[in-house]
């Protein structure tokens, strides 16, 4: 299965849900995405509550592109990676405005992928990918489900390639995805995806400098 090239140009943002064995396969694939770039990130992983996470530093110091500790009431701005903070589910209000919430875990998990991914889908429908990597339950295979009845992309890490398949089993289980690919293809994908938007819209700006 593959992700055709044609869905490049309508990706506005990407979604990632991980938990166990899901930091390996980020510290592979966020490096890849280019900076200054037109598509916004979004990163659930299932991390402990009770301390501070030191999840958005790590993944800042490989990547080009921003990475920042999600803020309630921060703006969208694109070509940033916004990773959710300890004990707070990451919800995407609009296409201007995230927010945190405490609400109930679910999955016995705050932050939890299906919360993320749920927002997603009610701000940007089908111009979105969502994204399931390695993990030991089944966190986000309802949510990544959602996208896809909403025409948007599904990409779901090969269990081959994760240290915790469960997740990505239940993910393959629950939906039929657009492809599934290794962490590194996975990365190829999202610089793909960014390079394939900047330069389409660099085009546009060229023929209409006032779009």
């Amino acid at each position: 299965m593959n992700v055709d090239r044609d869905v490049d140009a309508r990706i506005d943002a990407v979604v990632i849900g991980a938990s166990a064995g899901g930091l390996e396969a980020l510290l592979l694939m966020l490096p890849k995405i280019p900076a200054r770039g037109s598509v916004v990130f979004f990163v659930v992983v299932h991390i402990p509550r009770e301390r501070p996470s030191p999840l958005a530093g790590l993944l800042a110091a490989r990547c080009a592109a921003e990475v920042v500790e999600a803020q309630d009431k921060q703006p969208v701005i694109a070509g940033t990676i916004y990773v959710a903070p300890p004990d707070y589910h990451l919800l995407i209000e609009d296409r201007s405005q995230i927010a945190l919430s405490t609400d109930d875990a679910v999955h016995f998990s705050r932050p939890s992928i299906d919360v993320l991914f749920e927002s997603a889908v009610d701000v940007y429908g089908s111009r979105m990918l969502g994204v399931v990597l390695s993990g030991a339950n089944d966190d986000g295979s309802a949510g990544l489900a959602r996208i896809r009845d909403a025409g948007g992309v599904t990409v779901i890490q090969d269990p081959a390639s994760a240290r915790f398949p469960a997740m990505p089993e239940a993910a393959l289980a629950r939906s039929e995805p657009h492809a599934v690919l290794d962490p590194d293809a996975i990365g190829e994908l999202f610089r793909r995806i960014v390079n394939n938007r900047s330069t389409l819209q660099g085009r546009r700006e060229k023929e209409d400098p006032l779009c």
